[in-house]
């Protein structure tokens, strides 16, 4: 490992966050880093920081520069300092003398020994090789029907609906101006297939605490107005698909999940006279009891944005168990900021969770990648570019139904560039799938842009679930043919564009036997 001196930075305090913000999205980090630099010899990275403010904290921070297809750092940089006032952000200067191609940095950061958090995002040196691929021809097998959107948002049900002229982030719960039937006719209007408002579960109170003297018939009633709401717009609107669910859990010891589907409000708040704020009783951060109640119910859930201490069970985190596997069906690899207040797709701040994805897949989950905007203010998809695709059979309604028959058989993509497409195969099965094999395997990624990109790396990544170990990188190819060794595996392709966008497939899961 060759490390660096550290390079000159600025280090820029910044305005605390509202409560709401602080208690639901506790210490992050994300990693700005422009794809091309404008010069190849001096490169930039920004590092923004945010945590509740409860006075000085030691922050500290490592960034490194990497291959894309392994984990031999090249250059390390290193960072401990005071967080005041709840946020901060880092500028870095660096050379980018090294061999032509396509880097990644990554970023790793802790608040007083805590729990790491990760950020990892592209870089070009030069120009990389691109694998040639058609930017005109539909990636999408004939028998399916591409369609894009957001699973995961939030309006004045919670603490989201901020106004666009005054929304910075979060909004004291129940105090935001737009509501569910809002965020679905902006939605349609900026071009998306469908939304998810996902409410925060335990805001049904108006707080972002508990709500002492909370009446709980409101809370209930409140959830069921919001279901109404999206069944009354589909109703109206069959062109786009209105959907209504709950975040599930605090990010404090715990980790946020969505619940697609339920028609019950789950919580574990009472109020001063002992009446749960909500109709089913699920305690506060265990995940083991939670995944339970969904196979009993036939409610699926998508896990929102993780990191490596979230979700445990017995004191493991990201611990997998077979009614989780069974009701989980999507994991959150790259959102945009919560709190933008961007209209026209032009958002910088961008967070990636591959790291906590794939262990989740390591773990043993059957999950596809997902990229929402996880939107707070009143801009529903139009924060970013960035898409959850989900496929359907060709010419079948987009229904609530239909759209979790194909979340349900992981028919899905993620992808930054809404204009972009990536479907992955092996011997000809669809990506989502799980197949048994004997012999040669092949995996093809076939990748279309509808608005002039190009390939500018390529990735195909094998794991093993249930291994706990680490997913790698097989190769730099769209297509790659090998022969397994016997046993289980998964394998998912992830495509850089010319412009640094990413797109994720859903992984393939293959049980290889003997010859």
């Amino acid at each position: 490992m060759r490390k660096n001196f550290m390079l000159p930075m600025a280090l820029v305090a910044m305005m605390h966050m509202p409560h709401a913000a602080e208690e639901e999205h506790g210490f992050d980090a994300v990693l700005q880093t422009p794809f091309h630099g404008i010069s190849n010899s001096v490169r930039t990275a920004t590092m923004q920081f945010s945590a509740p403010d409860v006075g000085p904290q030691k922050l500290r921070w490592q960034l490194e520069l990497l291959p894309r297809h392994d984990d031999t750092v090249v250059r390390t940089w290193r960072g401990n300092q005071t967080l005041a006032g709840g946020k901060a952000a880092v500028t870095l200067r660096w050379r980018a003398n090294v061999a032509t191609g396509v880097y990644r940095l990554r970023l790793r950061a802790s608040l007083d020994g805590g729990s790491e958090t990760e950020q990892s995002w592209p870089v070009a040196v030069d120009t990389a090789a691109a694998p040639t691929v058609s930017r005109r021809a539909s990636a999408a097998p004939p028998p399916y029907d591409i369609y894009l959107g957001n699973l995961h948002s939030q309006t004045n049900h919670s603490d989201g609906g901020g106004a666009l002229d005054h929304c910075s982030g979060a909004q004291e719960p129940q105090s935001g101006a737009f509501g569910p039937s809002d965020a679905y006719t902006y939605a349609g209007q900026h071009g998306l297939d469908f939304l998810m408002t996902s409410e925060h579960n335990h805001m049904y109170d108006g707080s972002d605490g508990t709500n002492q003297q909370a009446d709980a018939n409101a809370a209930r009633a409140l959830f069921q107005d919001g279901l109404r709401q999206a069944a009354s717009w589909r109703d109206a609107h069959r062109s786009f698909l209105a959907l209504y669910g709950q975040e599930w859990g605090v990010i404090n010891h715990g980790g946020h999940l969505n619940i697609l589907n339920a028609d019950a409000l789950l919580g574990w708040e009472r109020n001063a006279q002992g009446d749960l704020l909500a109709d089913q009783e699920t305690p506060k951060n265990d995940y083991n009891a939670l995944y339970t109640l969904m196979r009993e119910r036939g409610w699926f859930g998508q896990f929102n944005h993780p990191q490596h201490d979230q979700f445990a069970i017995n004191g493991r985190p990201l611990a997998w168990t077979g009614d989780g596997d069974a009701s989980m069906l999507l994991c959150e690899v790259m959102n945009s900021s919560a709190f933008s207040s961007k209209t026209d797709e032009s958002e910088t701040r961008h967070s990636n969770f591959e790291a906590g994805c794939n262990s989740l897949l390591e773990a043993g989950y059957h999950l596809a990648f997902s990229s929402n905007q996880d939107n707070h203010c009143a801009n529903w998809g139009a924060a970013y570019s960035n898409r959850t695709a989900v496929l359907l059979p060709r010419n079948t309604p987009l229904t609530p139904a239909s759209l979790l028959e194909a979340l349900q058989a992981r028919r899905v993509y993620a992808t930054m560039d809404k204009h972009a497409q990536l479907i992955f195969t092996a011997n000809g099965r669809m990506m989502g799938e799980r197949m048994q094999n004997r012999g040669r395997l092949t995996l093809q990624a076939r990748y279309v842009s509808h608005g002039g990109r190009s390939v500018a790396a390529v990735s195909i990544f094998h794991g093993v679930p249930g291994r706990n170990g680490q997913v790698a990188a097989l190769g730099s190819q769209l297509k790659r043919t090998l022969t397994p060794l016997p046993g289980e595996h998964f394998y998912y392709a992830r495509v850089t564009q010319d412009d640094g966008k990413m797109l994720w497939s859903a992984p393939i899961w293959v049980t290889q036997l003997s010859p």
